[in-house]
């Protein structure tokens, strides 16, 4: 049984040094599990993928959610892999501070060439990352699993009610406990203001802003500058405390930090759904 990765561009260090890795694609069935998950009603009927190893078993490892794994600065997806179990860009071979995670069972032995020049890849570049540990911990799921769980909530076994009012605010339950396909296109349709605090909500107080998103960075500046706006400022303030983990108390300090971390600011969901300041050194874009 051949274990395969998704094929990417190759452009990455991982794929370059100090091995040069050009392995040879080939088209396989878009696997039946991925149309389960958000956005899988839209990938291709085939996709390219490389094999990394050869065993006689019908798996060869594990897999990562993709869900939020690479929204800090100190995570990446280094290979996508190609699986029969969970959603499609779960990582196989991917990187979270000074961890490497290498999903592939077999031993060198068992690997193709280009598998093997991976392994090695990987861990030249993991070797950089000494001392790095991770910059957050997971505090919440990612928004876009939030459709997954929309999805199965009439699914689930024991008490359906408890575990809608464990993940969705409860005063939606007399109108999608019964409705996954609503509650899913509710959450779809109000993807860029979903956050969580206790369960997962939609910020309706960002939305009467005007604002697009609660988190790009041009959201973050938009609520500083309200600070000096009378009849904003209220609002910003609250929506400010949600999304940042700071507390000035004038309008002066939030800009003046504003200015001063904006290079390292970067937003994560899994993190808290926040806005946080890297350390110096790291790249947030």
């Amino acid at each position: 049984m051949g274990d395969a990765a998704h094929a990417e561009s190759f452009r990455h260090e991982v794929f370059n040094k100090p091995f040069t890795i050009r392995p040879r694609t080939e088209d396989r069935p878009t696997p039946d599990n991925y149309r389960r998950f958000p956005d899988g009603d839209e990938l291709p009927e085939t996709m390219k993928v490389w094999l990394v190893q050869r065993t006689d078993k019908t798996y060869g490892g594990v897999v990562a959610r993709a869900y939020g794994f690479a929204d800090s600065p100190d995570a990446e997806i280094l290979v996508k892999g190609f699986n029969q179990g969970k959603e499609y860009g779960a990582a196989a071979v991917s990187r979270h501070g000074n961890f490497l995670q290498w999903g592939y069972s077999a031993s060198p032995s068992q690997m193709t060439r280009p598998g093997r020049r991976l392994f090695l890849n990987s861990i030249v570049y993991i070797s950089r990352f000494n001392g790095k540990k991770p910059l957050i911990r997971v505090r919440a799921d990612d928004r876009t699993n939030v459709l997954r769980l929309a999805n199965v909530i009439t699914r689930i076994s024991g008490d359906k009610r408890e575990f809608f009012e464990r993940t969705f605010p409860a005063e939606l339950w007399d109108q999608y406990g019964q409705d996954p396909a609503g509650l899913t296109a509710l959450y779809r349709e109000n993807r860029e203001f979903v956050y969580h605090d206790k369960v997962f909500r939609i910020d309706s107080q960002l939305k009467s802003l005007g604002l697009k998103s609660n988190r790009t960075l041009d959201t973050l500046e938009a609520l500083v500058a309200m600070l000096a706006d009378t009849g904003k400022a209220a609002a910003a303030r609250t929506l400010l405390t949600r999304y940042t983990a700071e507390t000035f108390e004038s309008a002066e300090q939030w800009q003046t930090w504003l200015v001063e971390s904006r290079p390292r600011i970067y937003f994560t969901d899994t993190g808290g759904y926040k806005f946080l300041v890297a350390p110096e050194g790291y790249n947030v874009d």
